[in-house]
């Protein structure tokens, strides 16, 4: 009776050479629909187990012929339990499948792992880094040499100071004074840092803003007051500007608040305005921006070609560009764009080609964020993404209305 009743749990596979699956409780339909090649009826028969059944079902597997293990992956890969999917396919030594099922289930520590068994640390960089592994994720960014990445692990994990350094090896001086600027008030090398943030500005024409910084830094604690390369720097950018030394903007406890005319934008203000951006916070916005590169285009050169695929996105700071319907002296002018305009945010999502033709009407400066930089952030963002999906999915539903009507 015994060996009856053990027959029951078992169905013996085609071709095994004697070999038999296991086949104990609810978990038998499964079984039996994936050994009949009932993909469908595997997948639903595996749908309605308990959690405590389908974790029978993998631990089944492991007794089981390979053909009979790689049916059963496809099964769980449609019932969408891909941790379970991941798990079989680790077994059989297929990490970087398993890594991408991993990260479909939300198991970025596993993924990282998964990929770097693989040999893909990139890949195990990025995954660590969106798990909250920073650390790692550093070490990893450090071996690759990729200096971006290590300055956005570095400033998350508020190491400024380190972040400010590799962003100025890097020459991302906009960065670089954003990294700076968390640098905290009571940080021993406070002075270094608010000095040099002074110099990223003034090398900007941004002298009144730095004087600003400054004179605000200075009222931070009595050392600062008394400090004299403070004192020192203070009295320079006083000059520079040409206010007297009895100015409101001198003065021990007031600060100058006022912009110099003609302050060139830095485009945080111009990137924060964009509608897919709307829903960011503070930490997400400053991020994207350290992302954004600044570059200078030259006067009658193509921005964007028609027909081209996309590069990412552009925002000019200075300048003009003519955006018409083709290359040729027959196309139609579209518009003329100037500081605050954006262009390209389309191709930071979807890879197609560019519906119009963008040339330079002057000398543009601008910031630019590519396609590639935009999907590492999205990658490493995850609540950002949502809120830049679902924005830019709503501005598509619009223009799509507006179009039909």
């Amino acid at each position: 009776m015994a060996g009856a009743a053990e027959r029951s749990d078992l169905i013996p596979e085609e071709g095994a050479r004697g070999r038999r699956l296991p086949m104990g409780g609810p978990a038998r339909s499964v079984w039996e629909a994936v050994m009949q090649g009932a993909v469908d009826v595997a997948v639903r028969a595996y749908e309605d187990l308990s959690p405590g059944q389908r974790e029978r079902v993998l631990v089944d597997s492991a007794n089981v012929p390979a053909q009979a293990r790689t049916a059963l992956v496809d099964v769980l890969r449609r019932a969408r339990d891909f941790a379970g999917a991941a798990r079989l396919l680790e077994a059989q030594g297929a990490d970087a499948e398993a890594a991408t099922l991993h990260e479909q289930a939300g198991s970025l520590l596993m993924a990282a792992e998964a990929w770097l068994r693989a040999g893909e640390p990139a890949r195990a960089a990025a995954a660590f880094e969106r798990g909250g592994a920073l650390e790692r994720a550093l070490e990893l960014y450090r071996s690759l040499e990729a200096r971006e990445s290590m300055a956005h692990c570095l400033t998350r994990l508020q190491r400024p100071l380190e972040a400010a350094e590799v962003y100025h090896a890097l020459g991302y001086a906009h960065a670089e004074l954003e990294a700076l600027r968390g640098v905290p008030s009571e940080h021993p090398r406070r002075r270094e840092a608010v000095l040099r943030m002074c110099a990223l500005l003034d090398e900007q024409g941004e002298s009144m803003r730095a004087l600003v910084l400054l004179a605000d830094a200075r009222q931070e604690s009595a050392a600062a007051r008394e400090d004299e390369v403070l004192k020192a720097e203070h009295l320079r950018l006083l000059r520079h500007l040409g206010l007297s030394d009895g100015s409101p903007a001198s003065g021990e406890s007031s600060s100058p608040v006022a912009e110099r005319p003609g302050a060139t934008p830095d485009g945080y203000e111009y990137l924060k305005a964009i509608p897919i951006f709307g829903e960011l916070a503070l930490e997400d916005l400053k991020d994207l921006y350290r992302v954004a590169r600044q570059v200078v285009i030259p006067e009658d050169t193509t921005v964007l070609e028609k027909g081209a695929r996309g590069t990412g996105l552009l925002v000019l700071l200075e300048g003009t560009v003519e955006v018409s319907s083709g290359p040729g002296p027959e196309a139609r002018r579209l518009n003329t764009l100037g500081p605050g305009a954006w262009l390209g945010e389309i191709s930071l999502i979807l890879d197609g080609p560019t519906s119009a033709h963008v040339r330079s009407s002057s000398t543009v400066r601008a910031l630019r964020v590519t396609r590639a930089d935009f999907q590492h952030y999205l990658a490493t963002h995850e609540a950002a993404a949502l809120r830049i999906y679902r924005l830019f999915t709503h501005n598509l539903a619009e223009r799509v209305r507006v179009l039909s009507t």
